[in-house]
């Protein structure tokens, strides 16, 4: 197990800004950390990378405790804080040499890794550029390279995307993705679509304690309520209402049908399925037997969003 939390409290006077949470992450994973603001991610964060000590509980990361072996842990960490640590009038070349001398890293392995961190972080064409001339995405890059310049076993990202425009954002996903092939990751952030499209697992943690945690999947398929399918059939019937109406709702766990509207002799409807009922089958069979042509079946999943939003308004919601 790359990282072990267990018990972790982080207290300010009566205030706990981490209440008691515990979970793994396995070496090799992607790990999306999400919640509001002010849940608890960021105070986490800083005391598995050592920044900060927790009140009570441990940490350890590759079987080492945070609190006693804080340098070893440190070592095999590498860290980008939503602030991205950069010194602006220094070249890129230049800031990644010092990060690496300050990981006590010296003459060809100093020199390899600076070059590998160039071509894996797609710095090539700006690396004689000052930091201070840089776009933000292109920081964003110096900051995840002098994160990995160590070449740890670890990396932990606070909020890597923020302020990135889409097309950046894509670059970055697609860089976080490539190294979570051969590294540990755990990614704090706002944007859901990012974590279903980059992470392995979610955890959600709300109010300082854990509400959630599994694939996106799991997640999504927890919550999934009644099923939802958008249909649309062709079939040249006198009055919808009486003629297609009636069967389609006599299928067998339609809960609802909703008409929403014809364009010729073709007709659109929502239907409101019992939760765990498929019934696309049978409404294909009954298609068939009905002469009536399927132009569009498609269904509408509980998406990771609206998980969020039951799992951290201020009233406690339990999956469905």
């Amino acid at each position: 197990m790359a990282i072990a939390v267990r018990n972790l409290v982080k207290q300010y006077g009566r205030e706990k800004a981490v209440n008691d949470i515990s979970f793994d992450v396995r070496t090799g994973e992607i790990l999306g950390f999400l919640g509001p603001n002010g849940a608890g991610k960021t105070t986490t964060m800083k005391i598995v990378t050592c920044y900060m000590p927790q009140s009570s509980g441990t940490v350890e990361v590759d079987g080492l405790d945070t609190r006693t072996s804080s340098h070893e842990v440190r070592r095999k960490i590498g860290y980008l804080p939503e602030l991205n640590p950069l010194y602006l009038d220094m070249n890129v070349l230049e800031y990644l040499e010092y990060c690496a001398r300050l990981h006590g890293l010296r003459s060809d392995r100093l020199r390899q890794r600076q070059r590998e961190m160039i071509d894996v972080c797609g710095l090539g064409d700006v690396r004689h550029k000052d930091i201070g001339e840089l776009s933000k995405g292109y920081r964003q890059r110096v900051g995840l390279a002098q994160a990995m310049i160590h070449d740890p076993e670890v990396l932990i990202l606070d909020e890597p995307t923020s302020g990135l425009d889409p097309n950046q954002i894509v670059e970055i996903r697609n860089l976080i993705r490539r190294l979570g092939s051969a590294k540990t990751v755990i990614l704090s952030t706002h944007i859901l679509s990012e974590v279903q499209a980059t992470c392995d697992r979610v955890i959600i943690i709300h109010e300082g304690s854990i509400v959630a945690n599994g694939t996106p999947d799991e997640l999504q398929k927890s919550f999934q309520g009644s099923e939802t399918l958008s249909v649309e059939i062709k079939a040249p019937v006198a009055n919808v209402m009486t003629d297609l109406f009636p069967k389609i709702q006599s299928l067998q766990n339609v809960e609802t049908v909703d008409f929403r509207g014809s364009e010729g002799s073709a007709h659109r409807f929502l239907l409101h399925t019992a939760k765990g009922s498929d019934i696309r089958e049978e409404l294909f069979r009954k298609s068939v037997s009905e002469g009536w042509i399927l132009l569009e079946l498609s269904r509408k999943a509980t998406s990771l969003e609206e998980v969020f939003h039951k799992l951290t308004r201020s009233e406690t919601v339990q999956p469905s």
